[in-house]
């Protein structure tokens, strides 16, 4: 399938007189076919924005090469801002505008004929269903309501690619899932879609694929499905009430063979084993006769904040709330 998005080593580098450089994307090597919905996943600050804003021509790269909808990054920008939509964490509607009109203001920027402008206008807010509040003006819009127009204004002009940084940052779940609807429905209409987020369950709902993003780099690239296999099977969580008992409970089952890998974290400890299932009751009776049973159990399946902290050492979730 044809590439929509190729980068070689791209990296930028932020220099600030008095300080040191801050190397936010370092040598990225990444490849997007044409018509999936392609996600990076990771932390505040991981350098997700950076990548973003460097592809949709935002950002001068400082070293390394692109090419985005078949055009040059560096010498081609105008062609490729011709054929991208990009829809920032904060979008761009005007307060004192309705949501037509400002659909309006954006195909006319993108030199519509203003009677072209209208008809598309038109058949995009019937086929997002905004024609209930599409008349009002943007600040008596739900934060749901105004994503969903933002969404509307990044392909107003029908690109080939659409960029969409943290689209539901801030939404509530309803709202959220009603994003993650119109994201799809867009992707099924032909617009290839790059976006960013650090929720773990929208690069699982939306995204064929996933860069999980630390520090500037791609730290792993695949489905997410293809990456939950790559961590150590089921997670059982045992609670205690200190962490002399969570060393006990560790050192019981050190050499279970069932036992795939072991974490503590607080008073509680993380047995990554095959079949969970199958082995917690086992595990349940061993720690049982040696007379430190847990307070609580919890059993889950892989996730991609596992997958994360397999990776680096701590999750993404606590990454996300430090930062």
């Amino acid at each position: 399938m044809q590439a929509i998005i190729q980068s070689e080593r791209l990296s930028k580098t932020f220099v600030v007189r008095g300080r040191r450089p801050v190397e936010a994307v370092r040598g990225v090597d990444l490849t997007v076919a044409e018509g999936e919905i392609f996600g990076l996943l990771g932390p505040n600050g991981a350098g997700k924005t950076t990548m973003m804003r460097m592809l949709c021509t935002l950002l001068l790269p400082t070293d390394g090469r692109a090419t985005v909808v078949g055009f040059d990054l560096e010498t081609q920008q105008a062609a490729i801002r011709r054929h991208i939509g990009y829809v920032g964490q904060k979008g761009g509607m005007e307060a004192v505008a309705t949501g037509r009109e400002n659909l309006m203001l954006q195909a006319l920027l993108y030199r519509m004929p203003r009677a072209a402008a209208r008809r598309t206008v038109d058949a995009l807010i019937e086929r997002l269903n905004l024609a209930a509040f599409a008349d009002r003006t943007t600040d008596t819009y739900s934060g749901g309501q105004r994503r969903i127009f933002d969404l509307a204004a990044g392909v107003v002009h029908a690109p080939r690619l659409l960029f969409l940084d943290e689209p539901t940052t801030g939404l509530d779940p309803q709202s959220r899932a009603r994003v993650w609807e119109e994201v799809t429905a867009l992707n099924a209409a032909g617009t290839s879609i790059f976006l960013t987020t650090h929720y773990l369950e929208e690069a699982d709902a939306l995204c064929g694929r996933v860069a999980i993003v630390d520090q500037g780099e791609i730290v792993a690239l695949g489905s997410p499905d293809e990456l939950k296999r790559q961590v150590a099977g089921d997670r059982l969580t045992f609670g205690y009430e200190n962490a002399s008992a969570v060393e006990a409970a560790s050192a019981i089952l050190t050499g279970e063979p069932s036992v795939l890998e072991m974490r503590v974290e607080g008073n509680s400890l993380q047995v990554y084993v095959d079949e969970g299932d199958e082995a917690l009751p086992g595990l349940m009776r061993r720690l049982g006769v040696a007379h430190v049973p847990p307070k609580t159990v919890h059993l889950a399946r892989p996730t991609l904040d596992d997958v994360f902290l397999k990776l680096t050492g701590r999750t993404l979730h606590a990454d996300s709330e430090a930062l």
